[in-house]
C-alpha cells in the first residue's frame, strides 16, 4: 500500500494552487523561471496544475526549447502527450515525438489518421501514404494487409453491387447482402467470400482461397469460416468436401482441424437435417459424449446401434418406449429385440442337441464294451 502524504505536503500543495489561482503565470517570464515552476507544479502531483503549467508554456516558448527541457522530465512529457491527444492538436504532436526520435509512435499516430476518413476510396490513398513511414517490422505487416484488403474490398463490392443490380446472379437473389464489405474485418471478409463467391478460381480477388493465401490465414481458421457459411446456405456437399480427406492408396475419411462436438455444434445451429448431423455425432470421440449428443438431437440410429453393440436388452427397451408407434427406428429395435430372443433359442436348441449328441455318443460306446 502506498504511504500516506505528511500534512505539511497537503499544506504546500494546498499553498501552491491557491498561488497559482492569485499570482498570474505571467510573472514567470525567464526559462529557469518556468521550468522551476513546472518541477513544483509536477511535485504537487496535481494532473490539472500540471497541465495548466504546460499550457503556459506552449503559448511561450518556442516548440525546439519546450521539447528539450520535456524531454528530461518525463512525467511532465506524459501530461503533455496526453494533453495534445485529448486536444487533437496532431501536429504539434507529430512534431513532438519527431524531435524525441519515437519514429514508430509518430507513424501509429499517422496511421490512426484514417479513421476519420470516410470515403474509401480517400481511406485507401491515405494508408498507401502510410506504407512509407517507419512502423516496426510486425506493424509494417498489418498496415500492408490493412491496405491490401481494403484494396480488394473495394473491387468486390462494386462487383458485387453491380451483379445484384442485374438481378442475374442467382445467389444475391436468393439471399440479399445486408450490408457493404467495405472496411469489415478480415475474417468477416473470408466469410462474405466463403458465402457468395465459394466456387470461384483461385486467381479471383474474391475467391476464399486467393484470400487464404494472400493474408496467410491459418487452415483452423478457414475451415471454421468457410464450415459455417456453407452450412448458412445449407450446403451440405460442400460441408462434406471439407471433412473428406484421401490417402495415398487413395482411401477416403472425415478428418477435421476441430473437434468433432464442435463441427455438430456449428451445424446444428444453422439447422442441419438430422441425417446430416448423425453422420458428425458418429464421429466424436468419446462414447459418452456422442451417445448424449445423439440423445439430444434425436439421432436415434446411433443411439440403437450404441446400444446394440452394448447388447443391453434393458437399453432397447427403455429406448423403444420414446419411439413414435409405426416409426423405422422402433421397427428397427423390435427386430434386434427379436433377433436377439431367436439367437438365444437357437444357442438354447445347439446346446440341447448338443447334450443329447453326447448322450447318445456315451450309450453307444458302453453298448460296445
Amino acid at each position: 500500500p502506498e504511504l500516506r502524504k505528511p500534512k505539511s505536503d497537503y499544506k504546500d500543495h494546498g499553498l501552491f494552487v491557491w498561488v497559482l489561482q492569485v499570482v498570474s503565470l505571467e510573472k514567470f517570464r525567464s526559462l529557469q523561471d518556468k521550468m522551476c515552476l513546472l518541477d513544483v507544479s509536477v511535485s504537487a502531483h496535481d494532473g490539472n496544475v500540471i497541465t495548466a503549467v504546460l499550457i503556459y508554456l506552449k503559448r511561450t516558448l518556442s516548440k525546439d526549447v519546450l521539447f528539450r527541457e520535456l524531454e528530461s522530465r518525463q512525467t511532465a512529457l506524459r501530461h503533455f502527450i496526453h494533453y495534445l491527444t485529448e486536444t487533437r492538436d496532431q501536429r504539434l504532436l507529430l512534431e513532438l515525438l519527431r524531435a524525441l526520435g519515437r519514429t514508430e509512435d509518430m507513424a501509429l499516430l499517422q496511421y490512426k489518421e484514417h479513421l476519420r476518413i470516410a470515403d474509401e476510396n480517400k481511406r485507401r490513398d491515405f494508408l498507401k501514404s502510410c506504407l512509407s513511414l517507419p512502423f516496426s517490422a510486425e506493424d509494417s505487416g498489418h498496415v500492408q494487409d490493412h491496405y491490401t484488403l481494403l484494396e480488394r474490398q473495394i473491387i468486390i463490392e462494386a462487383t458485387d453491387r453491380q451483379a445484384e443490380r442485374g438481378g442475374k446472379v442467382e445467389i444475391f437473389q436468393k439471399f440479399p447482402r445486408r450490408a457493404s464489405i467495405l472496411n469489415m474485418p478480415l475474417v468477416t471478409t473470408l466469410y462474405y467470400c466463403c458465402f457468395y463467391h465459394y466456387t470461384e478460381s483461385e486467381g479471383t480477388y474474391s475467391s476464399p482461397l486467393n484470400i487464404r493465401q494472400t493474408f496467410k490465414i491459418s487452415k483452423k481458421q478457414y475451415f471454421v469460416t468457410a464450415l459455417a457459411a456453407r452450412a448458412k446456405l445449407k450446403a451440405w456437399s460442400d460441408v462434406d468436401a471439407l471433412f473428406t480427406s484421401r490417402n495415398w492408396l487413395g482411401f477416403t475419411r472425415k478428418k477435421s482441424p476441430l473437434s468433432f462436438q464442435r463441427v455438430v455444434d456449428i451445424l446444428q445451429k444453422n439447422s442441419a437435417p438430422t441425417q446430416v448431423l448423425q453422420e458428425y455425432v458418429a464421429l466424436v470421440d468419446d462414447s459418452d459424449l456422442r451417445i448424449s449428443l445423439a440423445q439430444k438431437l434425436k439421432c436415434h440410429d446411433i443411439v440403437i446401434n450404441m446400444y446394440r453393440d452394448l447388447k443391453d436388452r434393458q437399453l432397447l427397451l427403455g429406448y423403444l418406449k420414446k419411439m413414435e408407434r409405426g416409426s423405422v427406428e422402433e421397427r428397427k429395435i423390435n427386430e434386434l429385440l427379436n433377433n436377439s430372443v431367436r439367437k438365444k433359442r437357437i444357442i438354447f436348441i445347439y446346446y440341447i442337441l448338443v447334450a443329447r449328441a453326447q448322450e447318445g455318443l456315451e450309450t453307444w460306446i458302453w453298448g460296445l464294451r
